[in-house]
């Protein structure tokens, strides 16, 4: 499996508690979550990528564990990369979960 199915659903269940109600959707190899149509975060291969946006890039970029969004060779501005996601604590994968949503939850819905 190209994702960690407990990870996905510790994800998802995290993404519930906070007030959205996720849809899975298998993208690039793993499988993606979406808030109003719109990529929240997803699990490929041991990697978590987070949707932090362009206004919080930077500052979530700099924390422990972040790394750039490297998916097709080209870097992926507004999203970060996690790497060993099932090391995270609850408040750590909490505190992710928050930071993309605060961004997902300004964009329209998506019809």
């Amino acid at each position: 499996m190209a994702f960690d199915p407990d990870l996905a659903d510790r994800l998802e269940a995290e993404l519930r508690q906070q007030g959205v109600d996720p849809v899975r959707k298998r993208m690039f190899g793993g499988i993606a979550f979406l808030i109003g149509g719109h990529m929240s975060c997803g699990l490929v291969r041991g990697e978590m990528h987070v949707r932090v946006g362009p206004e919080a890039y930077a500052e979530n970029l700099a924390k422990p564990g972040a790394r750039e969004m490297d998916v097709t060779g080209r870097v992926m501005t507004g999203w970060v990369t996690l790497d060993g996601p099932e090391d995270l604590d609850e408040d750590g994968l909490s505190d992710w979960v928050s930071t993309s949503l605060a961004f997902v939850r300004s964009l329209p819905p998506k019809p």
